[in-house]
């Protein structure tokens, strides 16, 4: 029988598998309601200041001294997840451990952070940060302010014993670690803003080659600095959210012109070191298939099912033989909580992947949510299960 690493090694190297993988993300709030319905939790040492968990909400905060904590099972390790993400989410900020508190409340917090954006952040509950705040609001306070931290490399950014630690448990149990990051789309929302970032690819677009020039640099030196001193992956997540629920942020054309030739070029990169790379973009991607595929990408997560033209069924069939799918099951199917609706549409979507010669990877088409009670996840992975193989 194949490793979980073998599968998914194949799966995204367009070769045959002997099943569909497994892999999925339950929210942190998620994971620790279903500890109150039964999921299994350890007992882990943490040094002062490092994050502990939290069985209230699921959150962290800093262990005020060194001893066990408790903390639930990582889901890659209890449902026998193929895929398992290590890391190394290092620094990307310009000001490198920058975050100024602006604001609390005992629900959110304001901070900002080393990019001059004020974010709000829920403290009991997940969820993606409120825009409030940006000062990069122009190419000359780009230039002046933020730009020469980030060209010059600093190994400071990066926790090697951590990823160490987390690569080598994962690789040792025979999953597919994968490293993982955001990058340009999603660091110039979080360090310009939307609207200086829309307006800026429209009105100053050498700013945007130029931001996307030097994180582009900056990422290659930080991979291979990684690769160097902890290893090499089974393969990288890129997590770029391109749409929205009607469309793509921006048009294709803009995407190929000002976005896409660094993901190639990334791409490039992580596969001169024979790594496969899965392009994470919530909302609809349909229009951007051709630009994901002429980047080099191996394979396409989540393919969310409530987007426009979001179907995974037609992907398969036009796109099956260029990319691997992960993803696509709308999770508002785990979150009726109904047991027969359940096995129709697990099972109706892996026979259909199936069917259509899809190298599919079985998750939701975004994160479990707090509304699927773990007996119902559970009795899912049941199905897939018995309609895995192909």
């Amino acid at each position: 029988m194949a490793t979980s690493r073998e599968i998914v090694d194949a799966l995204l190297r367009g070769r045959k598998a002997e099943r569909v993988a497994l892999m999925d993300g339950p929210w942190a709030d998620t994971l620790a309601a279903w500890v109150r319905q039964g999921y299994p939790t350890r007992w882990v040492h943490k040094e002062k200041g490092e994050d502990r968990w939290l069985r209230e909400d699921g959150m962290s905060e800093e262990a005020l001294e060194a001893g066990e904590y408790e903390e639930p099972v990582p889901p890659w390790q209890h449902f026998g997840y193929d895929m398992a993400g290590v890391g190394p989410w290092f620094d990307i900020q310009p000001l490198r451990d920058h975050e100024e508190l602006l604001e609390e409340t005992d629900a959110w917090t304001i901070k900002r952070n080393g990019a001059g954006a004020a974010l709000k952040y829920w403290k009991h509950k997940s969820g993606t940060p409120e825009h409030v705040d940006f000062l990069m609001t122009s190419r000359a306070v780009w230039e002046r302010d933020y730009r020469p931290h980030l060209v010059q490399f600093d190994p400071a950014r990066f926790d090697l014993p951590e990823i160490r630690r987390n690569f080598q448990e994962a690789h040792d149990a025979g999953r597919w670690a994968h490293f993982g990051h955001m990058f340009i789309w999603e660091c110039m929302r979080q360090s310009m803003g939307d609207v200086t970032m829309y307006e800026s690819l429209v009105l100053d677009p050498d700013w945007i080659h130029d931001y996307n020039r030097v994180y582009t640099d900056f990422y290659k030196q930080a991979f291979a600095y990684i690769f160097t001193n902890v290893g090499l992956p089974d393969g990288i997540w890129l997590y770029e959210d391109l749409g929205y629920k009607n469309g793509l942020f921006a048009s294709p054309k803009v995407l190929s012109e000002l976005i896409f030739p660094y993901y190639k070029e990334l791409v490039d990169f992580f596969h001169s070191y024979n790594l496969p790379v899965v392009l994470h973009s919530c909302g609809s991607t349909a229009q951007a298939l051709p630009l994901i595929i002429q980047a080099g990408f191996d394979a396409l997560n989540p393919m969310e099912r409530k987007a426009k033209d979001n179907d995974p069924f037609v992907f398969a069939e036009k796109y099956g033989d260029k990319l691997a799918f992960v993803g696509g099951l709308d999770t508002r199917v785990f979150e009726t909580n109904d047991r027969d609706i359940i096995r129709r549409e697990v099972s109706a979507y892996l026979d259909g992947m199936k069917a259509r010669g899809a190298r599919l990877v079985f998750a939701s088409d975004h994160s479990i949510s707090t509304n699927t009670r773990y007996d119902s996840y559970c009795y899912a992975l049941e199905v897939y299960r018995e309609h895995s193989l192909y």
